[in-house]
């Protein structure tokens, strides 16, 4: 029987599946979920009040999110990830083992972490990315791994982020350049 414990007035669909996975520790959801048809969640996962899936969403063991997160449709926190709160992962976000993202952090659809720099190549040890807080990520845009997007930055759709990209920056094209960050960009996220 998974360990699983489900705060208040939450609404969980019944093709959703949480506690699962050969983890020996408790899955944690916090008040007023909405957990949609499909969203498989492991053990060892701690998720605060507030939390929304989209369909078909996969949450792996290790992982902790904040209050206010929403994983849109077939995304994936694929285990050992941190997130803090007010967090929207888009559609089809791909956030990888040993990713540390911050507060108010918007990922566009089908945005993609990386954390292994020689796939299938060589053996090496993998390595998530830092993005800190009020950053925004474009749809389709790829971080390598390894990477601190800086606190407030911007990075655009499409991007192909290879190195740090610094506070207050606009990272931009393939491979991504820096920019300064134009006035009507800069300041926090509001995610609801």
């Amino acid at each position: 029987m998974p360990a699983l414990t489900v705060g208040t007035d939450c609404t969980i669909a019944d093709t959703a599946t949480l506690g699962v996975g050969d983890g020996g520790g408790e899955t944690v959801l916090g008040d007023n979920a909405v957990i949609r048809s499909g969203t498989l969640i492991y053990r060892d996962v701690t998720i605060g009040d507030r939390f929304r899936t989209g369909h078909d969403t996969l949450i792996r063991e290790n992982s902790s999110i904040g209050d206010d997160v929403l994983v849109g449709t077939r995304s994936v926190v694929d285990g050992d990830v941190q997130i803090g709160s007010a967090v929207s992962l888009q559609t089809g976000t791909y956030v990888p083992p040993e990713t540390i993202i911050g507060d108010n952090v918007f990922f566009g659809p089908h945005a993609v972490v990386t954390n292994d720099p020689y796939p299938i190549r060589e053996t090496s040890h993998i390595t998530g990315a830092e993005i800190q807080d009020n950053v925004s990520i474009g749809a389709n845009a790829t971080i390598l791994p390894g990477l601190a997007i800086g606190e407030g930055s911007f990075v655009a759709a499409g991007a192909l982020v290879t190195e740090d990209v610094p506070p207050e920056t606009l990272a931009i094209g393939t491979p991504a350049t820096h920019r300064p960050l134009p006035e009507k960009l800069s300041g926090k996220n509001h995610i609801p």
